[in-house]
């Protein structure tokens, strides 16, 4: 397993060492003492499964109480995943990144607490399995707007294209209007 830190040193991309024969491949997703050394030392406490269709944008999510990190891996298609860092004592507040994550790349991304972290479906659909270090907390949960021209996030979205959001992402806040992290 290689561990790549980005340009915002805390999101850290995954790459698993795949083993493959004739028969398929292998590969070690998580493993405890590997992902401690690498400085991501998080219990996880719950695992879900979301399945999209291409044009769909979900986030961009975060729970201002119950903070989740998240660990994010696609097992089918290809997505756009986010991450914005809301931790205004950071010093890179308002930063994001971005990077592409799909079944063919196996790539993993690793979102601490403190992050909002949103996905856009390239394929013609996608599914995302992600491990969270904290319960969902309707009450707690809180949207910044896609598109806040503040966050500067490279969506791969068509020129003059809109992806297709929840009523709750349309809702999202601009960062400046949002609740965020000490």
């Amino acid at each position: 397993m290689e561990f790549i830190q980005t340009d915002i040193p805390e999101v850290v991309i995954i790459e698993p060492h795949v083993f493959e024969d004739s028969r398929g491949f292998f590969m070690e997703t998580y493993q405890a003492q590997k992902f401690a050394q690498a400085g991501i030392g998080f219990n996880f406490v719950q695992d879900n499964h979301s399945r999209s269709t291409q044009n769909t944008l979900r986030g961009l999510h975060y729970q201002i109480r119950h903070a989740q990190g998240k660990l994010v891996q696609v097992v089918a298609g290809e997505i756009f995943d986010a991450a914005v860092d809301l931790r205004h004592s950071s010093s890179t507040f308002g930063k994001s990144i971005g990077i592409l994550l799909s079944a063919q790349n196996k790539r993993q991304l690793w979102i601490p607490p403190g992050f909002a972290h949103g996905f856009y479906v390239v394929s013609e659909w996608a599914e995302v399995l992600y491990k969270a270090t904290d319960f969902y907390d309707p009450t707690a949960e809180r949207a910044i707007i896609w598109n806040d021209p503040t966050l500067n996030v490279p969506w791969p979205i068509v020129p003059g294209g809109s992806p297709t959001l929840s009523p709750k992402d349309l809702a999202g806040k601009l960062l400046p209007e949002a609740e965020i992290y000490k």
